[in-house]
């Protein structure tokens, strides 16, 4: 199968219109550098739930879906994606008054001017994807045990990561089939392989809520995809503009 013959539809970016060419390569650098800031939103969203900012790991995965199992959502918060929002003498104040129970006294004394000061401009209720945090009762409910995310919130980003990166990887394979790559099957491969790793990931948000080493299935699925991702841009690109023209196309050609 590495020596199989040209198909008569397959066309090589050496035979498209430099038109054309410019087209794939400006779809190619905005889903490049779209994929780089997803990459960057999504440390900063799950780094630092294990109590290290400066990492991405196993167990930041198992408590951004299953709950850490003994400390708040709030507490939580304030370790990983909200850690530099708050001094660390305001973190600890707010940390402690979770930990010895919340009151509403303590929350009307110190609390709330704390959090009208730091927070609400952001989690004042008006954003629905933002905690709500104005108010004794919305602030009671982030002071409970951590659980991970909500199967609701899971459905909802389940089903807009499946619609989008869905298109992201036909936009891509779709460009990266002009590319001239031997054994087929290893092209065939490399497009489908993100597909097979979304399905995975995805499915294992929810797995992982049930069995945390699920975990570790969300991580290389993931992985699995930005690899294949960052494969057919570079040969994309590499084959539309750099490399010579393959001898079997060039045959072709005449």
């Amino acid at each position: 199968m590495s020596d199989a013959p040209l198909h008569r539809l397959f066309y090589h970016f050496s035979e498209m219109p430099y038109s054309l060419r410019c087209l794939y390569t400006a779809t190619l650098l905005v889903l490049g550098a779209g994929y780089l800031f997803a990459l960057i939103y999504l440390f900063h969203s799950y780094s630092g739930k294990d109590g290290n900012p400066m990492t991405l790991s196993y167990e930041d995965v198992v408590i951004a879906y299953s709950g850490s199992g003994k400390d708040s959502r709030l507490e939580s918060a304030l370790r990983g994606s909200m850690a530099a929002m708050l001094p660390q003498d305001e973190v600890k104040t707010l940390v402690s008054w979770v930990r010895d129970g919340s009151d509403r006294a303590s929350y009307e004394k110190t609390i709330k001017q704390m959090l009208d000061k730091r927070c609400i401009t952001c989690h004042d209720g008006s954003n629905p994807h933002l905690v709500n945090l104005s108010g004794y009762d919305n602030l009671k409910k982030v002071t409970e045990k951590e659980t991970g995310k909500g199967i609701f919130t899971l459905v909802r980003v389940s089903h807009i990561h499946l619609f989008g990166l869905t298109f992201v990887f036909f936009l891509v394979g779709t460009i990266y089939s002009h590319a001239y790559v031997r054994p087929v099957w290893f092209k065939c491969t490399v497009i489908t392989m993100p597909f097979i790793c979304l399905t995975l990931d995805i499915g294992s948000w929810y797995f992982t809520k049930l069995y945390p080493p699920f975990a570790w299935v969300v991580m290389i699925a993931g992985g699995g995809m930005g690899l294949s991702f960052a494969y057919m841009w570079v040969i994309s690109i590499y084959q539309m503009w750099f490399a010579r023209t393959p001898p079997a196309i060039a045959d072709r050609v005449g």
